[in-house]
């Protein structure tokens, strides 16, 4: 008997389309969103059509619908950002009032006793005539902090300057009660990190100003943290901690996240929400670490900070910590200022002893049981020729040929300290991390979790050789705490970002030199001193380096100098600390690089290392308005529509061709032409307008000086007297620098360096003078 097939029913057909169209909708759904990224769009907000209430009307009316908008910019910058496919960026980007649509980027953290070293006393000078900077607020665009500190107390502060509209905002762990009289302020932005994919991981993160990584709360008490008595990292540097201006208001921005680094949407929401709150100083140990620096007209950064300076809050930035190599530096706005990092006269040595009665020197914070002297065998992984072995990545070392020795580690790559949780895993009982020729003889402590010492090139080499040419190598490290009154220092850290400034070579950057090397500061309570999860230590305080410690040191100071002169621009209190700094070391000698041992360069340092003694009465300052940078962004080749992406309001750039050169800033680098000549000598030269404003006595006299013994080089300055009175408070001059074609010897950085001065009998206002040539575009 045959089968009878059966037809399915309708419904049953009906049902499977339906999810088969279901099916299609959800994946295309799912695709789009999956093309999906975070753009930011500049508008130009004059162009909003009056039938719109507000610009969010307009925006989601237009543009985006409003679940896809993220922030909306309404005071440093005009427009918003929104997750979108291409597809709709193309359309949006063809309406003519989008200025600029620019992708959103992901951006990395720069990675006591400093105070002191850059020139502050109690009783006298800067602390004592602006108390201490009470009445000023920073701002601080970090990883969040950990406000139970006592480097966050408000003991003694008086009621909250009355100008401040901030909030403290409620997350996990973190409510208003948190905030007080010190930390007056606290907010997160993670829209544009979790809309690029990683949302916050909440086993190791805090949605909120709660700081989960520890460099907030680092940089925040090395602005201005309190004084705190007792304070070490596990021993280390143990006295008095305090930060730059230890009664200045706090009020933390968190745009980082632990692992995540800080996205550009993000920061411009906290460069909108830290000028309508009332800060005064905006300290940002942030900046790009792809080696590329994108114009002006597509850095958030430098569209962000020109808004708030443009409004008068200072700006402070890390220069980066891609040195020593040339051109490395980042944050190259003008309107910046831009930081290096040297060291301080506190270091914390160790010695590797080797078998042969050989002792190598180096630095080290390892706290935990010592070696006592007892010699184990030496090994370098290195040898076998493989990369990864040599520089001890995760899952690299062998545990039958590691366990029970003390492992050689080249740095670089990876974290230091994943170095040595990587040979404490394999069984090693110690490490000895040394540079490559890249990192030099510069040195930095970490807080290891096994006995370890760090050790410049020349010794790692010195080791290598030794581990080779012996049969039996053996070696012990010996731990020496703290020692204060090192000398030299500062020293420019190897590691900080070096010029020339690889987007306009006409402004030196970085500006200045600060602490940066092995500062103490407050540590949040989530991690331990080595910022690894498996770290099971807590220390209230910890010890790091990078521009990231540095730039803060810049923020403490500018807010000093607001207190002591609240009518100063942020362009004269950074000619304030830029025509006072100082070149010479505590030997009285050059400053040096620590990569090289040898002088270093307006390249490395800009105007030299902050000198708050002198800071507080640089006697001339080279002031800067709005209109000033406007005019330099003419100069640089951008048109109407471009600067408009920067400073809100079209331009009128004048049809008498700029120079960006003549920007007033308090330094002076001549591009000369590459002379084309091939017959005889050729004069090459380079003209520069500047005025300087008199902070000083009303009625003075400056007489110019010249630094400059250059072969083929000469400076000359006009008029070489200036003099001021009650009415006349500005003076220009000229200077022009000629080079002789063929006669120049430029170094190794492709130029030559002096200085101009001004001096009265009592100030010396001085400016570095960088020559060197280049190609016409």
């Amino acid at each position: 008997m045959g089968s009878t097939r059966m037809n399915p029913p309708t419904s049953t057909l009906l049902s499977r389309t339906f999810f088969i169209l279901l099916f299609t909708f959800l994946s295309q759904i799912k695709a789009h969103y999956e093309l999906s990224k975070t753009f930011i769009f500049r508008i130009d907000s004059e162009s909003k059509p009056s039938v719109f209430p507000t610009h969010y009307h307009w925006y989601t009316s237009e543009f985006a619908h409003p679940t896809r908008i993220l922030h909306l910019y309404d005071t440093v910058f005009h427009g918003f950002s929104a997750v979108l496919t291409p597809q709709e960026v193309a359309s949006i980007g063809q309406h003519p009032s989008v200025l600029a649509v620019f992708e959103d980027s992901r951006r990395d953290l720069h990675t006591t006793r400093s105070p002191q070293f850059v020139g502050l006393r109690n009783q006298r000078g800067l602390w004592f005539e602006t108390d201490y900077g009470s009445d000023v607020i920073i701002g601080v665009f970090d990883t969040g902090i950990w406000p139970e500190r006592r480097s966050f107390s408000d003991s003694n502060l008086g009621p909250i300057p009355k100008r401040w509209k901030g909030v403290c905002e409620t997350g996990v762990r973190f409510s208003p009660d948190n905030c007080n009289r010190k930390l007056i302020g606290a907010r997160f932005f993670s829209k544009g990190h979790e809309a690029s994919g990683t949302s916050v991981n909440e086993t190791f993160e805090f949605r909120s100003p709660r700081d989960a990584d520890g460099h907030g709360t680092h940089t925040a008490s090395t602005a201005a943290g309190r004084y705190v008595f007792e304070a070490s990292m596990e021993g280390y540097a143990s006295g008095v901690a305090k930060g730059v201006a230890p009664k200045a208001r706090l009020a933390m921005y968190k745009v980082c996240w632990k692992n995540s680094g800080c996205f550009d949407s993000d920061i411009l929401a906290a460069f909108d929400a830290a000028v309508n709150d009332g800060v005064d100083v905006i300290s940002m140990s942030i900046g790009g670490g792809d080696g590329i620096s994108s114009p002006y007209y597509l850095d958030p950064i430098a569209i962000g900070s020109y808004g708030a300076v443009s409004r008068g809050v200072f700006v402070s930035s890390s220069g980066g910590n891609d040195g020593p190599s040339g051109m490395s530096v980042t944050n190259l706005a003008p309107w910046l200022t831009t930081v290096a990092a040297g060291t301080i006269d506190r270091d914390f040595p160790a010695e590797v002893i080797l078998g042969n009665g050989r002792r190598l020197s180096g630095v080290s914070l390892y706290s935990g049981v010592p070696l006592k002297g007892r010699m184990y065998p030496l090994i370098y992984p290195g040898k076998s020729g493989v990369l990864t072995d040599s520089l001890c990545m995760e899952s690299s070392l062998n545990p039958d040929l590691v366990k029970g020795k003390i492992v050689v580690c080249d740095r670089g790559s990876n974290p230091r300290v994943a170095k040595g949780l990587e040979v404490k895993k394999a069984g090693g009982v110690g490490m000895i991390l040394v540079n490559g020729i890249s990192n030099g003889e510069g040195l930095v402590g970490d807080a290891h979790l096994l006995p370890t010492c760090a050790l410049g090139a020349n010794f790692g080499d010195e080791i290598k050789a030794y581990i080779s040419s012996s049969a039996n190598p053996k070696a012990t490290i010996d731990f020496k705490g703290t020692v204060v009154g090192i000398k030299p220092a500062p020293v420019v850290a190897s590691f900080s970002a070096r010029g020339p400034n690889p987007l306009s070579l006409e402004i030196l950057k970085p500006d200045l030199t600060a602490p940066g090397v092995n500062i103490l500061a407050a540590w949040t309570d989530a991690v331990g001193p080595s910022g690894l999860e498996s770290d099971t230590r807590r220390s209230e305080f910890n010890i790091l380096s990078g521009t990231s410690m540095a730039c803060p040191h810049v923020s403490g100071a500018a807010a000093l100098l607001k207190a002591a002169h609240p009518d100063w621009s942020p362009a004269a209190i950074r000619s304030a600390m830029m025509t006072t700094a100082t070149l010479l070391d505590n030997t009285n000698s050059h400053i040096v690089d620590q990569a090289t041992g040898n002088g270093s360069t307006p390249y490395d340092f800009g105007a030299g290392h902050l000198d708050l003694a002198l800071a507080i009465d640089p006697g001339l300052v080279y002031d800067i308005t709005n209109d000033d940078y406007v005019m330099f962004l003419c100069a640089i080749g951008y048109g109407p529509r471009l600067i408009q992406v920067i400073t809100r309001w079209p331009p009128h750039c004048p049809r008498r061709r700029l120079l960006p050169e003549n920007l007033n800033y308090p330094s002076f680098v001549a591009v000369l032409p590459a002379s084309s000549s091939s017959r005889g000598l050729s004069l090459l030269s380079k003209t520069f307008f500047r005025t300087v404003t008199n902070v000083g006595e009303p009625n003075s006299v400056y007489w110019v000086t010249m630094e400059t013994q250059v072969e083929g080089v000469t400076v000359t300055v006009r008029p070489s007297r200036l003099v001021f009175s009650e009415a006349v408070k500005k003076r220009s001059f000229v200077v022009t620098v000629t080079g002789v074609a063929g006669n120049m010897v430029l170094g190794e950085t492709g130029a030559v360096f002096g200085s101009l001065s001004w001096t009265d009998g009592k100030h010396v206002v001085r400016s570095p003078i960088v020559v060197t040539q280049a190609q016409s575009l």
